[in-house]
């Protein structure tokens, strides 16, 4: 009998650093778009969106890789409200990950404004009628999922941490490349 795997695979780690590094770039392109004036403002905006869609379609291929390549368990020790809160908070990013790009470009789309990725092509607007308070609602469901992505995030690294150095277990071991194993 092979001893369990007590790392994520190379693909894995790949996915979430990937789209972590990603998202913290999402979050800065936001920030600074929404402070800058004028054609670099929207510059910045028009990147945020190209990058929502990359972090969209990585997202999709990361959900596809996990359904072939399911995780390896939680640890056996690990209170059961640990495990559920840790499968509710992955969940919920993947529904934000996922939910976040589709409200960004259903908004632009009912906005009619065009979504290039990096200047080499337009990503087809969705079909949705014309409607600026359409494009404001989807805006809106777009923001307060990002303010939810916050507090997951918050949520995640704070767990990660509590892991690492409350319960002293290999749960950082798992995702950190270089953390060495706990005996």
């Amino acid at each position: 009998m092979s001893e369990p795997r007590n790392r994520y695979s190379a693909v894995s780690l790949a996915f979430h650093w990937g789209i972590a590094a990603l998202l913290a770039v999402q979050i800065g392109l936001y920030f600074a778009g929404e402070a800058a004036e004028g054609s670099g403002g929207r510059d910045l905006i028009a990147m945020h969106k190209a990058l929502g869609i990359t972090i969209l379609v990585l997202t999709l291929a990361r959900l596809g890789w996990r359904f072939a390549n399911p995780p390896i368990p939680l640890p056996a020790g690990m209170p059961g409200w640990q495990k559920a809160m840790a499968r509710v908070t992955q969940g919920g990013f993947y529904l934000l990950l996922i939910g976040m790009p589709l409200g960004g470009w259903a908004a632009s789309s009912a906005a009619g404004r065009d979504i290039s990725w990096f200047g080499l092509f337009n990503v087809p607007l969705l079909p949705l009628p014309a409607d600026r308070e359409l494009a404001g609602r989807f805006m809106d469901m777009h923001e307060l999922g990002a303010l939810a992505l916050y507090l997951l995030l918050f949520l995640h690294i704070a767990g990660a941490l509590k892991h690492h150095f409350i319960d002293h277990d290999n749960v950082l071991h798992r995702m950190i490349p270089g953390i060495p194993r706990r005996p």
